[in-house]
């Protein structure tokens, strides 16, 4: 989807509004659309929140619908494969340069979580991309721990009105 009008508001009520009854059919309609990208033994892992931010919203939304996405698509889910070593300032209001040097070195595998991902693909799973600043913080931080390739599932794009 595009973020904007309805799917803006639906992400931000599951994302802030407590409405994880939105979870099911939001992945329902993500695990249609990333069907293509599922590989054998692919991982399917959400974007992680620092523990800061997941104790302010009780829960990560991108891990609500990750694994949801890979029971929908017979695939491994690891909700803990990526882990936020660092916490991150809002991606808000800030520029592409910004938002870059804002998630660097903020993401690494989890170290429980190596040994098995080698050479292993990876469906990456959050809300919204705007940058793609956090989305490549991710793959980089899999592809340097040994992954195979990493594709990237999103409910909506952020995209600038022209």
């Amino acid at each position: 989807m595009v973020y904007g009008g309805t799917a803006r508001k639906l992400i931000l009520a599951l994302k802030h509004g407590d409405r994880l009854d939105l979870a099911p059919p939001m992945a329902a309609w993500l695990a249609r659309a990333a069907a293509p990208l599922a590989m054998p033994g692919m991982i399917v892992a959400p974007v992680p929140l620092h523990l800061r931010r997941l104790a302010k919203r009780k829960y990560n939304q991108s891990a609500q619908v990750s694994g949801r996405v890979a029971r929908a698509l017979g695939l491994d889910h690891q909700a803990d494969l990526l882990v936020r070593v660092r916490h991150t300032q809002a991606q808000d209001h800030r520029g592409v340069a910004d938002r870059y040097a804002n998630q660097q070195d903020a993401l690494a595998v989890h170290p429980r979580r190596a040994a098995g991902l080698a050479g292993r693909p990876v469906m990456l799973v959050d809300d919204v991309m705007a940058s793609g600043a956090t989305i490549h913080a991710a793959s980089l931080a899999l592809l340097q721990a040994g992954s195979g390739p990493v594709s990237v599932a999103v409910l909506a794009r952020a995209v600038k009105d022209h």
